[in-house]
């Protein structure tokens, strides 16, 4: 089997990676996996240094809105995993016209390339986000109509209507995974938990937005990685699957469980100017991929957070140089990066 995994070099996309490769997934074992990676700032070569060498690992560098290089990469290919995206809101906020451009044309260049290949199975990565905010009770189950708040959301909500037309139209067999807020090691300091966590590591303070009311649901990146497999191997095409973490908690709750392993009290914490078009609340039923697949989260949120901490503390080699870059310096690489637009 040879698997292509777009955005592999990512926080999750890595983690994938290296789960195929040391043979945790059966369905996957002895798989030939292809990286296809652009390596803008949330894609790194580190992620995957322990990997690198291993025989069964081809690593590219390319764009998915490259027709003919996904045409070549898809074309000897059973599986595509999807993980490419822009994914962070506040850049997003900024940038709108990047998201656009990754998360709708790269994806239809993708699904372009499947359909040519005959694809066995195609996996598109999203997120709950999709949904927008569900208020104070309640959970999205997967039949949820979409209704997307920022244009990052909004971005993949197209790709996922995409992926799903194309099952529809052409019977490509697509599979669609929405998972609430995934965390873990080689997470970019942008994103709340790791940016809290190298505010404290360099003695500053970390900033909540707002009264920090609103809730997520958190999911550990291995949780993540194994319904993702699950999907990949088994899940029925032109069907969506959420995929959490079942730990609820505001975002004031979750900054107390960080201070906590500090040591550190609330005179660490700055409340700041809430960001625009802030959902209040993300919920999930995840009742269809445990009863169809079989998935259980297995990292409790303490624990996977306890682990997140020790790793970001052992390594600021990887996560300084990063910090080193704020949000609108990397909206303006990203530009940059992603101009002209390649061929179809």
């Amino acid at each position: 089997m040879h698997i292509v995994v777009t955005g592999g070099a990512g926080f999750i996309g890595s983690h994938f990676v290296k789960h195929v490769l040391g043979g945790a997934y059966p369905a996957f074992r002895a798989a030939r996996v292809t990286v296809l990676d652009k390596f803008t700032y949330a894609g790194s070569g580190t992620n995957l240094s322990d990997v690198t060498d291993h025989p069964l690992l081809t690593i590219e560098k390319g764009d998915i809105c490259d027709g003919p290089l996904v045409d070549r990469l898809l074309a000897d290919s059973d599986l595509v995993v999807h993980f490419a995206a822009e994914s962070h809101v506040d850049r997003s906020i900024a940038a709108a016209d990047v998201f656009v451009r990754t998360n709708v044309i790269g994806t239809h260049r993708l699904l372009e390339a499947a359909l040519k290949a005959q694809l066995t199975r195609f996996v598109c990565i999203s997120t709950d986000e999709v949904y927008g905010s569900i208020g104070g009770t309640g959970r999205w189950d997967e039949r949820a109509p979409l209704a997307p708040n920022s244009p990052y959301s909004a971005s993949k909500a197209s790709s996922d209507l995409l992926a799903l037309a194309y099952y529809r139209t052409h019977g490509l067999p697509v599979c669609v995974t929405r998972c609430s807020n995934t965390y873990g090691s080689y997470q970019h300091p942008e994103k709340v938990i790791p940016r809290f966590v190298t505010q404290l590591l360099q003695g500053h303070r970390v900033p909540l937005y707002g009264d920090g009311s609103h809730v997520r649901d958190w999911l550990h990146v291995n949780d993540h990685c194994q319904g993702v497999a699950l999907v990949a191997a088994d899940g029925r095409p032109g069907q969506v699957y959420n995929i959490g973490g079942g730990t609820e908690l505001t975002n004031r709750d979750l900054t107390q469980h960080i201070l906590a392993l500090f040591g550190a009290d609330w005179s660490r914490v700055d409340n700041v100017p809430d960001r625009k078009g802030h959902d209040l609340r993300y919920a999930l039923t995840t009742d269809r991929i445990s009863g169809e697949l079989g998935y259980r989260p297995a990292v409790p949120f303490e624990d996977g957070l306890a682990r997140t901490v020790a790793w970001y503390t052992r390594h600021p080699e990887w996560w300084k140089p990063l910090r080193a870059v704020d949000t609108y310096q990397g909206v303006a690489r990203l530009r940059e990066a992603q101009e002209p637009l390649p061929p179809p």
